[in-house]
């Protein structure tokens, strides 16, 4: 979290807060998201940054077999995540989203899903996404 540690720097979610005070106590396990919502704006953050480990912790405890750390990690260092855009939720438990982003040789990208998410002991989770271009 070394770039973008810094309390007034503006939150990668694009939530108009500063990081300080928006994803930074989640990644630091101060406080846990509330709402699918805050938790799909702290994982962007966390790709953003990058921070693998957050990615994992917040991934459905039944689906982490399907996800590696340091993939997590990789997939957010080689790309520069710049802009994230909530389009809808769906109920409590469902949030679609692009994530806009410069792939490693440079190109404009824009990854668009509908995620899932479930709520375990008072802790939101990320389950499965359906993806489209």
């Amino acid at each position: 979290m070394d770039h973008i540690d810094i309390e007034k720097t503006a939150c990668p979610c694009c939530s108009g807060r500063n990081y300080g005070e928006c994803c930074k106590p989640f990644h630091l396990k101060e406080k846990f998201p509330q709402t699918a919502e805050e938790l799909m704006r702290s994982r962007f953050s966390a790709f953003a940054i990058p921070n693998g480990e957050y990615l994992i912790e917040t991934t459905s405890p039944a689906k982490r077999k399907l996800y590696g750390k340091e993939d997590l990690q990789e997939w957010g260092k080689i790309n520069q995540w710049t802009k994230l855009q909530i389009v809808k939720t769906y109920g409590k438990n469902m949030v679609e989203f692009n994530a806009f982003y410069n792939d490693a040789d440079g190109h404009s990208q824009i990854h668009h899903e509908i995620s899932l998410f479930e709520k375990l002991i008072n802790r939101w989770y990320y389950v499965a996404g359906k993806f489209s271009k």
